[in-house]
Order: C-alpha cells, then structure tokens, then sequence
C-alpha cells in the first residue's frame, strides 16, 4: 500500500495492484472512515478498482497534514464493521431490438441465445466501482462462459440503459454515449439522477441481480419510471 499526490490538491492511496473483493472492501471501510471522521479539509473520496482519490481544500489543509492523518488511520482501520450490503434487483429485456449484439456474442461463444440469458441473469454481480461516465457501474462476476472482447470500432451512440459485456466484466450505460461493448438487452432503470443525492442510483459494493423481462413489460416499466 501507498500514498501519493494527485495534483495539487488530491491524492491517491492505492491499496494493490490487483483487485479482489478484500481489497474492494478495504477501500470501502477506508471511505466509510472518512467520511464519518474526516480530517480538516477533506472534500471526497472516490474509490476504482485498487485506489481510492482522496480530494482536500487546499486552504484548510496540505498534502503532508491529509498524507500524514490517512497514514496513521490505515495503521489502525479494521474491516470488522463493514458496512451492510444492498443487493438492487434490475430488470433486462433481452429482445432482439433491445440487443443488437446478442445473437452474434452466442454465435462467438458457441452458445445459444437462451444459454446467454440464463448465464446472464445467474450471479449475483458486486458493483466493483462507478466510472467511464456519471452512473456506470463495472459490475464483476460475469460467467467465464461469457468472456467476450470489446468491439475493435465503438458505437458512436450506445442507447441508455443498454447492458454489455466486454473482458471479464458487465456493464449498464446510463444515458446514451459512445461505447464499444457487447449489447445483450436493456434495462428501463434510470441509473443516473442528476437531481438526486447521491446522482448515481447503484454504488461501489452494492451488488446488482438481473432478471429478463419481455418488450411489453419493457415499456409497461419505462412509462412508470419517475
């Protein structure tokens, strides 16, 4: 584990240079703590996959006193009292408007359709971290049988609340954006609420259960929504 300055008014810890889910929860009792007990001058903490920013007020506080309190505070932090998990249940249509990639992804895989689905929908995904844009989750725990690559020239547009996949990881897009990975379906969950607080619906280590829905059931959905 280390510490070091990220500009001139933010560092970084970084905890590995792999991830895995101790780590991931490590990072996260770390930002608990901070947020409870923060040092003069703290302003956020935003967790990735092995680091964690830690952002500060330059005029409350230098990197040496937030390098210095965050040093003694991982010598003494213990996981013991993490936080409880929320687990969000998503629905995904996966009807062939909604997935313009799925057939060929089972084509690639040497799967049919419905194993693709069922692969799919099957785990219960841990939200590794928010990133790429405001809202999207990197959500792991994806079936090796789904291992995919991303496509070699992106979408220009990628539809909100498409589903990919892409490596070893499934994602959800927001609001609409350029994107390259593998399109499976798409959920009518608005992910990303700029008016609420906090913005973004799902969060680093919530865990996420998708489950299909059909195109009726699609719309019935979206025309609920807030």
């Amino acid at each position: 584990m280390k510490i070091y300055p990220f500009g001139d008014a933010a560092l970084v810890i970084e905890f590995s240079k792999e991830t895995s889910p101790e780590i991931r929860q490590h990072m996260r009792t770390v930002m608990a703590q901070l947020q409870a007990s923060p040092f003069r001058g703290f302003i956020e903490a935003i967790p990735a996959l092995t680091k964690l920013t830690v952002l500060y007020d330059l005029q409350q506080t230098t990197y040496l006193e937030a390098e210095t309190h965050l040093s003694e505070m991982l010598k003494v932090i213990s996981d013991t009292h993490a936080s409880a998990q929320r687990i969000v249940e998503i629905p995904v249509c996966y009807a062939e408007a909604f997935a313009p990639d799925l057939n060929a992804l089972a084509a690639y895989l040497k799967l049919s359709v419905q194993d693709v689905i069922d692969l799919h929908t099957q785990p219960l995904y841990e939200v590794a971290m928010i990133g790429f844009v405001p809202a999207f989750p990197y959500l792991v725990g994806l079936s090796e049988k789904l291992y995919a690559p991303r496509h070699a020239v992106p979408r220009l547009a990628v539809p909100a609340g498409s589903v990919g996949v892409a490596g070893k990881q499934t994602g959800i897009y927001p609001f609409e954006t350029p994107g390259g990975w593998q399109l499976i379906g798409r959920t009518p969950v608005k992910l990303f609420c700029p008016n609420a607080e906090p913005p973004s619906v799902l969060q680093s280590g919530d865990w996420v259960k998708f489950y299909p829905i059909s195109e009726q059931e699609f719309f019935e959905y979206a025309q609920k929504a807030p």
